[in-house]
């Protein structure tokens, strides 16, 4: 199953947006464009239909309705996220939500849906709101992908939301060996759980995962030689790498010493090999090597790749040149984020025949798209004198 078409409405940066959704997606765009909150839209519908999610869930890790609304929001002034999406058998998906904040008594602030529709193949499995919610109002607090009682026609797709993966892993988190404690009730991969998730992974599985990084690391780490997972005298679980050296046992690290480009290169490797949803990552060339990031983009290609034939979907937001200048990547891979008064606008490389007609003779993503995305306000900023 994948994502193939997303329309938001007045969700966050975009009062009015919608692209079609390739298997592999480079989002580029300025900064505040909206590449964070394109990508949460698909993290708010994974929040969904996690067992310890749901809307009320979702809302408030984002601050509440208010926070989610897009400024630029007017009538009407409801948020909706609208995906179509196709499975293994081609069978046609479609899920809607509409949802607003409840401003009267009892419950002022609380999420309340709108519109909630499941459709396959042009046939309707869901439409809300229907009678059970017009005799008890109270049942629109929850959306048909959190109770199990009401998804069982569609609970494929349910599982498919709740399959999504983010990463983007801040180091220091890994290091502090207290954080995956204190952020024990985030379900995104920032870096406090990590660990802990690594090692929760089942013995051979887990082996056979970091048998692989450490191959890769082997390569692009100098002197390390292997890499392994050790519990503490208090059974807290610590990546160990060791090192080339002249003396027998001195030569080992933890992630306490690990670079920042080491560890972000590690989560990287164990998310791609982990799950067979799509994967969100967010600016993954950040602290490596230019000459790994070269190569950042063939490689996610070839990890996409699953051992039955299936295809993982990726979408990546990045800055790089370097990660660009693959000669793989496409004009109808590129998703670029154009900020505009009235919200941000989003177009397939294709649409834009410039980039299109560029990239047509030869030129790189990286020659044509990144250039695109500049603002003429960026040019004034070699006269600041700080």
């Amino acid at each position: 199953m994948r994502f193939t078409h997303i329309k938001l409405t007045n969700w966050k940066n975009f009062r009015s947006a919608e692209v079609s959704l390739p298997q592999r997606a480079f989002l580029i765009g300025p900064n505040a464009s909206g590449k964070s909150n394109f990508l949460d839209a698909f993290r708010f519908l994974r929040d969904l239909a996690l067992p310890s999610g749901g809307l009320q869930h979702a809302c408030d890790q984002r601050g509440g309705v208010t926070k989610i609304r897009s400024l630029a929001a007017r009538n009407p002034s409801h948020l909706e996220i609208d995906i179509n999406l196709i499975g293994n058998d081609q069978e046609q998906w479609r899920y809607l939500l509409q949802f607003s904040q409840e401003t009267r008594f009892p419950r002022p602030g609380m999420a309340l849906i709108k519109q909630e529709k499941v459709m396959l193949n042009g046939e309707i499995l869901l439409s809300r709101p229907n009678k059970q919610d017009e005799l008890d109002e109270a049942l629109l607090s929850q959306t048909a992908l959190e109770q199990t009682s009401m998804n069982r026609a569609f609970r494929a797709l349910s599982e498919y939301f709740a399959n999504i993966t983010y990463l983007h892993l801040v180091p220091q988190m890994i290091r502090d060996t207290s954080g995956w404690s204190r952020d024990s009730h985030l379900t995104d991969i920032y870096g406090g759980r990590f660990l802990e998730m690594i090692n929760k992974t089942p013995e051979k599985t887990r082996n056979r995962r970091l048998k692989r990084i450490e191959d890769v690391l082997k390569l692009a780490v100098p002197q390390l030689s292997a890499l392994n997972l050790k519990l503490d005298e208090r059974g807290t679980p610590h990546l160990e790498a060791t090192y080339e050296h002249w003396r027998p046992n001195a030569g080992r690290q933890n992630e306490s010493q690990f670079s920042d480009g080491t560890i972000r290169l590690i989560g990287l490797l164990w998310v791609l090999q982990e799950g067979s949803g799509l994967l969100l990552l967010e600016e993954p060339e950040l602290s490596l090597h230019q000459g790994i990031v070269r190569r950042l983009a063939p490689f996610i290609a070839r990890m996409q790749i699953r051992q039955k034939g299936d295809s993982r979907q990726a979408f990546i937001s990045t800055h790089s040149v370097d990660l660009l200048s693959d000669e793989g990547i496409g004009p109808g891979e590129l998703l670029v984020f154009s900020p505009e008064k009235q919200g941000t606008v989003i177009q397939s490389g294709l649409e834009i025949d410039t980039i299109r007609q560029m990239m047509e003779t030869g030129l790189l993503a990286s020659e044509v798209a990144l250039p695109y995305t500049d603002r003429e306000s960026f040019q004034q900023l070699g006269l600041f004198d700080l």
